[in-house]
């Protein structure tokens, strides 16, 4: 290949430069010249590398892959993509841990995010959820609070036990997903042998415009397997990338994992009868009254070209749902809607889903103008305005919103109903029906670790309603933890 036939270094204007490595001096020695603005321009794009990191989410994982109808849910339906057994669409999957910062450990006690992006020819539909089917708070009020506990003290800069049992003392809710954390679910044995959930209820609207609620459940084809606290410790230590580390060899040796998708659906009229708010994210509906039904395949089979421009930059938002997927009063959805794009356009820009990771294989029409980034025609000549008498763009009458039925008075509620309030049957059930006798002395040694944690003068305070919680989900569960952190604990 003759040497005029290779690519061209040039500046980010395409001018092709030669002087990469040495920067323009006054002799060899120098001083630099102000002049050499391609040194200026290395520099000052090296500055802004790095884009503001997710507030939660930050170190993550990632891969392409397909997903595969292999069942008939026409009946519940309309969305184009599971129109017929067989159907295909490409896929984006993201995996994270939930409080750490982007250099954190894969192995960190924490949730695992779980979230997809489906590109479909109805547009994208984005899946954004946890390895938990459960969540900690049920209303997106708390969430700042929430996770303010999960990152540093103010003061120190450091993480702390004390409030983060403060918190969740104070909110008995976050029961079911604390028992969940502190098992050995808490520590999964890399993103491939978890679960995902989209967590919050759906809804589904079929050709008929008849509406069901649903939840989706993606379950992992390789079996689960999760780490002890100590080997999750180790491997911190060790290999604090091992999480990515096995989902990208598993890849490259051809070792695809797979997702087995499947639904649970409640008819509206199930939902105005059921024993609680079936909307409320802290809780699960029983697979014996809402038994899981097959919908298709997720294999992941790609790896990114580039980890910042398709991993990094990816952003998910349950706010994007197709034709035939809707939402659902579950106030913490309510609550992500706003927040997640807000976010993006924070990190990313007002134009973030320009971005090719984010683009929807779809043909975009609408009536958003200019913002940092804009990497289109910006419209070109065409209107920016609706209705006009230039363009032919028309909003179809066929993808007119269902009509969501609601009632009640506005006001700042709490669910009152004792059902609601009930926030222990459920993390019982899970320590005494779930969990063997080894799960439970792991989750009971994990308590114990943190929860020795817990300091300062109101230690005995935050010990006490902490344990009384624990008290009302397994008499044995708050007595052995209270002996583990030697706390004279009267129930």
């Amino acid at each position: 290949m003759d040497k005029n036939d290779h690519k061209k270094l040039t500046t980010a204007a395409g001018r092709p430069y030669y002087e990469n490595e040495d920067s323009m001096t006054a002799g060899p020695r120098g001083p630099v010249l102000l002049q050499d603005y391609y040194l200026h321009e290395k520099l000052a794009h090296f500055n802004r590398e790095r884009i503001p990191e997710r507030v939660v989410h930050a170190k993550g994982s990632g891969a392409f892959g397909t997903f595969t109808v292999t069942h008939d849910i026409t009946e519940f339906t309309k969305a184009t993509l599971f129109a017929k057994v067989g159907n295909q669409c490409r896929v984006l999957a993201r995996f994270s841990t939930v409080g750490g910062e982007k250099g954190s450990a894969d192995t960190e006690r924490d949730p695992r995010g779980f979230a997809l992006k489906f590109y479909t020819t109805d547009g994208n539909w984005d899946l954004v959820g946890n390895n938990t089917p459960v969540f900690f708070i049920k209303d997106a009020k708390k969430f700042p609070d929430f996770i303010h506990t999960q990152k540093r003290l103010p003061q120190t800069n450091l993480k702390s036990d004390t409030m983060m049992w403060d918190f969740w003392s104070h909110n008995p809710e976050s029961l079911h997903q604390v028992m969940i954390l502190f098992s050995d679910r808490g520590t999964p044995d890399g993103y491939r042998h978890t679960n995902g959930y989209g967590s919050h209820t759906f809804s589904l609207i079929n050709s008929h415009n008849e509406r069901i609620w649903v939840k989706f459940h993606f379950k992992t084809m390789q079996g689960i397997r999760s780490l002890t606290g100590p080997q999750a410790e180790m491997l911190r230590g060790k290999d604090p990338d091992y999480a990515q580390r096995d989902l990208v060899d598993a890849i490259q040796r051809g070792d695809f994992p797979k997702w087995a998708l499947k639904i649970q659906v409640m008819t509206e009229k199930e939902a105005r009868h059921f024993k609680w708010n079936p909307f409320d994210l802290t809780k699960v509906w029983p697979h014996s009254d809402f038994p899981l039904q097959d919908v298709g395949v997720m294999e992941l089979n790609e790896l990114p070209a580039n980890y910042f421009a398709e991993i990094e930059q990816a952003a998910f938002a349950p706010a994007n749902v197709v034709n035939g997927i809707g939402f659902s009063p579950d106030k913490m959805l309510q609550g992500r809607i706003l927040s997640y794009p807000d976010a993006h356009r924070h990190r990313l820009g007002a134009n973030y889903e320009q971005i090719p990771v984010n683009r929807p294989i779809t043909p975009v029409h609408n009536y958003q103008r200019d913002g940092q980034m804009r990497v289109d025609d910006n419209g070109a000549g065409n209107p920016n305005y609706y209705p006009n008498s230039f363009d032919d763009i028309v909003a179809d009458q066929k993808y007119r919103e269902q009509p969501m039925p609601l009632d009640g008075n506005v006001g700042d509620y709490y669910d009152r109903n004792h059902h609601d309030d009930d926030h222990y049957s459920q993390p019982r059930a899970l320590f005494r029906q779930v969990m063997t006798d080894d799960q439970r002395r792991n989750t009971i040694a994990n308590l114990v670790a943190t929860m020795s944690g817990i300091e300062g003068p109101k230690r005995e305070e935050i010990l006490n309603r902490q344990l009384g919680h624990f008290y009302k989900v397994d008499q044995a569960l708050a007595l052995q933890i209270a002996e583990g952190i030697k706390f004279d604990f009267k129930p």
